[in-house]
């Protein structure tokens, strides 16, 4: 099975919750690929050997890599960082994660500005494109273990909204105009 996505709703209830619409909205990842995120399933148990993998990366050119465990015995500063990833922001680069256990959310805004809820889970490779506004969280589970993929040095920098200003977010903008 992939990813599960759909539509949000504006409840201020516990961002771990899915949140989502009655009746529930869901979005294919055909709608996905239309606002620039893709989607792998690999299998999670390989990583440090899988092919499919390694495949990706190479054609993606993917060259570091690094592994974040995020859970409150784990991470330094657990509460502080969950609520900066769940800031809404973007990035000049890519945004590439692995799910290699445990299970979390991203959200990304469609054209409309709505606020689309994808669920990942262990073996979930997702891209978001530079320029689109998105956030993390963990679910209720509270605890997964992630890939960060970069091509190139790693950039941790991210930019709060409003960012309207910056060229790859009008880049971004504009690749949406023919979806």
């Amino acid at each position: 099975m992939g990813i599960e996505a759909w539509y949000m709703d504006r409840s201020d209830e516990d961002q771990r919750k899915p949140h989502r619409l009655k009746p529930n909205q869901p979005v294919s990842l055909d709608e996905l690929k239309k606002l620039g995120v893709f989607y792998w399933k690999l299998n999670a148990d390989i990583y440090e050997t899988d092919p499919e993998l390694e495949k990706i990366r190479k054609e993606q050119g993917y060259s570091y890599m690094d592994i974040i465990t995020i859970h409150k015995d784990t991470l330094p500063d657990y509460e502080k960082k969950l609520k900066m990833f769940f800031e809404e922001h973007l990035h000049l680069d890519d945004e590439i994660r692995y799910i290699l256990d445990g299970q979390a959310y991203f959200d990304v805004r469609d054209k409309e500005d709505r606020w689309i809820r994808i669920a990942m889970s262990k073996g979930d490779l997702i891209t978001l494109p530079a320029g689109i506004y998105h956030r993390f969280t963990l679910d209720e589970t509270n605890y997964t273990k992630a890939m960060r993929l970069f091509v190139g040095e790693p950039v941790w920098k991210a930019y709060n909204r409003p960012a309207d200003d910056f060229d790859i977010r009008q880049k971004y903008v504009a690749s949406l105009q023919g979806s």
